[in-house]
């Protein structure tokens, strides 16, 4: 094919072109959708091939495909905070077999696996451009190791860009500006790594350089196309596995080599969230993607929320009747807070205070749920009630009181005020004991909960295939034997599978104590038992919990083991420390146990920043395959409730023997469920992931850790909400 492009120079008339065209009578134009960032061939917000210094606002949650020959690329990227990016890549790269062994490889391609991050430097001003730093590959097999500075400014709707690249994006090579400091930067030596996972930061920013530049241009009165032009500057002589099996005994053939530097393509933002482009790259090479996003980390809602509290019909004549006897004030609160899925457990009138003690599980939002008692109980009191101290319990531990004045909580509900500030609310820690109180309904014991739903397990890559799945129908229930004692079951059917096909063993050295995935998927597909756990709270002291569970608590491992955790209330640290003895559990997932038995247990430490809301979680102990050493964990909350992590772990094992991967790391999300719905919902949808699934650093998964279960048990997690306590 004849190169479409040839020179520089008609690359800048392009340029120069698309400004004089589009930009003459902007303000008659609207561009939809054009304030979006867009999404590269790299998974990454950038022009075609090459990155710019955008970045999407903190929350963003998105996910990009691209296929471009030989890749065929996956990315979810994240952005934790506004001036951070990380995003994470899986290629098939189809010019190599996964392994140097045919008939282990079978039709399988290589499988790559990457981290890549991106650092804002500064935001744009008037005459200065966006500056941003990344790196490609950062902790993968290097094979698209890359760094790069990169500079973006926008001129009415045009964003160009401009940047210097290093590794795979020193293609138009010019002396590294970076040797004028040290020598070190002057060579550059990469090892191709296929176990990947290690930070090679050896190399970074060194050997030659290059540079690359292109626009972004918002195409006026044409459902907000956007033109991208690019100068791209990777290096193909590096990237990947260009000369076939001369550059990698598992690959087959050689890259296809480009005919042109110049990269044009086509964005169609058919809304903010979704984004299609098609692309040709190299002046021989047509490739099409996708990209879904959204900011999530957002208070407002992808659904506008349709559940509003239900004021009490003939409020006056009920506080009327309640004047009478105090009792009658407890049988009301019973009644018309069960009716909005509030229970109460105990109530007291205390001259001119009444104290409701209640749980719930519907609301997320600590405040709201707080306000909304409030409101039901100004609803139903007599007139010589003046204030509510609302307290919360869960799972009979004691979360939080709350003291409101019952005028000014009504002054500002009326008069619809800006919120409620902290000095018109009294928050204290609350230690429960049932027998301080008045009014003690009995409850009906035991009590039953339960739901029933779809599920599905994954394995995804490995030489047997790129994506196995098990489609299921879940049954979960929960028992309450008394508000301390529980039960928890969580089962499943099979309903389909693809997992025929799945058959690869583990290779571990240490303890299978994950490895044995395979035969844990393969042998539960009819029918199994994901967890059936007993668990007893306790609240012995003020802001001391305690936790102690037996049985099976995940798919691999049951038996029986405690927690315990000290949060005060007014603080933002906990301290803690667990130990299980606990068993293999059969591959069938019913209820016989293997051999391998072990103690594993940590020490257990978190603080949270109270401003951003950033949780870093330390444990240090024993881990399932008897390794030790410390797991890291770091994590932000959001506005909306949603959860960004990310975690690794150092142990006493070797790179060696923990195997491909070189030492455990992951990200997960935590996305409120109630983002999707019209209604409040106090869950989450949990989505994580681990690159490879290896022996070392393995934790023990038991449902209701105490860091979690007493979320309410601190101030600042009830304060930060005080704009929904008249929602």
């Amino acid at each position: 094919m004849k190169r479409l492009f040839n020179s520089r120079k008609l690359f800048c008339v392009l340029l120069i072109y698309f400004n004089i065209a589009l930009s003459a009578s902007l303000q008659e134009y609207i561009y939809p959708n054009s304030s979006t960032p867009s999404y590269s061939n790299y998974g990454t917000v950038g022009l075609i091939q090459m990155p710019t210094a955008r970045l999407q606002p903190a929350g963003s949650l998105a996910f990009s495909f691209s296929n471009i020959d030989p890749y065929l690329r996956g990315s979810v990227i994240a952005y934790p905070f506004s001036w951070f990016e990380a995003s994470y890549q899986y290629t098939d790269i189809n010019n190599a077999l996964y392994s140097d062994v045919d008939a282990f490889s079978g039709d399988q391609t290589f499988k790559d696996k990457s981290f890549d991050v991106k650092i804002g430097l500064m935001s744009e001003k008037n005459l200065l451009p966006a500056v941003a730093i990344g790196i490609r590959d950062v902790a993968g097999t290097g094979i698209f190791a890359s760094e790069y500075i990169v500079a973006s400014k926008n001129f009415r709707n045009i964003d160009f860009t401009f940047g210097i690249g290093w590794g795979a994006l020193s293609g138009n090579q010019i002396s590294n500006p970076l040797s004028k400091l040290s020598q070190k930067f002057d060579t550059r030596t990469v090892e191709l790594d296929t176990q990947g996972g290690e930070f090679n930061t050896g190399y970074f920013f060194s050997g030659d350089a290059g540079y690359f530049g292109g626009a972004e241009v918002a195409i006026p009165n044409l459902y907000g196309i956007r033109f991208k032009i690019e100068y791209d500057g990777t290096n193909y002589d590096v990237e990947g596995f260009p000369d076939g099996k001369e550059s990698f005994s598992q690959a087959f053939e050689p890259v296809k080599r480009p005919d042109s530097k110049i990269n044009i393509g086509f964005l169609w933002p058919v809304s903010r969230n979704l984004h299609l482009k098609l692309n040709y790259s190299k002046g021989n090479t047509i490739n099409f993607g996708f990209s879904l996003q959204s900011n999530l980390g957002i208070k407002t809602p992808l659904i506008k929320k349709n559940d509003p509290l239900k004021a009490v019909e003939n409020s006056d004549i009920i506080k009327k009747v309640n004047l009478k006897e105090s009792s009658y004030v407890y049988n009301s609160a019973l009644k018309y807070l069960r009716d909005q899925q509030f229970f109460v457990q105990n109530a007291s009138i205390n001259e001119n205070n009444l104290e409701v003690v209640y749980t719930q599980s519907k609301h997320a939002s600590f405040a709201r749920a707080t306000g909304r008692v409030a409101s039901i109980l100004d609803d139903i009191s007599p007139d010589y009630i003046d204030e509510f101290t609302i307290s919360n319990i869960n799972g009979g531990l004691g979360m939080h009181s709350v003291t409101i004045n019952r005028d000014e909580f009504s002054h500002y509900k009326d008069e619809n005020l800006p919120i409620l500030g902290s000095k018109n609310i009294k928050t204290q820690s609350f230690n429960y004991n049932r027998d301080d109180y008045i009014f003690k309904p009995r409850a009906k014991y035991p009590a039953s909960f339960y739901k029933v739903s779809p599920s599905l397990r994954s394995q995804i890559g490995g030489p047997d295939g790129f994506y196995f799945g098990d489609l299921r129908l879940a049954f979960h229930s929960e028992v309450l034997f008394s508000s301390n004692l529980s039960l928890s079951t969580s089962a499943s059917a099979g309903i389909f599978d693809n997992f025929d096909s799945l058959k690869l063993k583990s290779d571990s050295v240490l303890p299978h104590v994950r490895t044995d995935i395979v035969q844990y998927l393969k042998e539960s597909r009819t029918f199994a038992v994901k967890r059936a756990q007993l668990n007893y709270f306790i609240n012995p002291f003020n802001d001391f919990y305690a936790k102690a569970s037996l049985g099976y608590f995940e798919e691999m491992f049951g038996g029986l083991g405690g927690e315990i955790l000290y949060r005060p209330y007014h603080k933002n640290f906990g301290i803690g420390a667990e130990i299980w003895r606990v068993k293999k559990r059969d591959f069938d997932q019913m209820f016989k146990f293997r051999k391998y038995q072990t103690t594993t247990g940590h020490i257990n430490l978190y603080y949270k920043h109270p401003s951003t809301e950033v949780i870093m979680q330390i444990k240090g102990g024993r881990f399932l395959a008897g390794d030790s050493g410390l797991n890291f964990d770091f994590s932000r909350r959001f506005k909306s409730g949603l959860r960004m992590g990310a975690f690794f772990s150092v142990t006493d094992i070797s790179k060696e023997e923990f195997g491909e991967g070189s030492f455990d790391k992951g990200f997960y999300f935590h996305i409120p469920i109630e983002s999707f719905f019209e209604y409040f919902s106090k869950g989450n949808a949990g989505f994580g992931l681990r690159p490879i699934t290896r022996d070392g650093a393995a934790i023990l998964v038991h449902g209701f850790h105490l860091w979690g279960v007493t979320e309410q048990a601190q101030s600042t997690n009830l304060t930060r909400d005080w704009d929904d306590i008249y929602d």
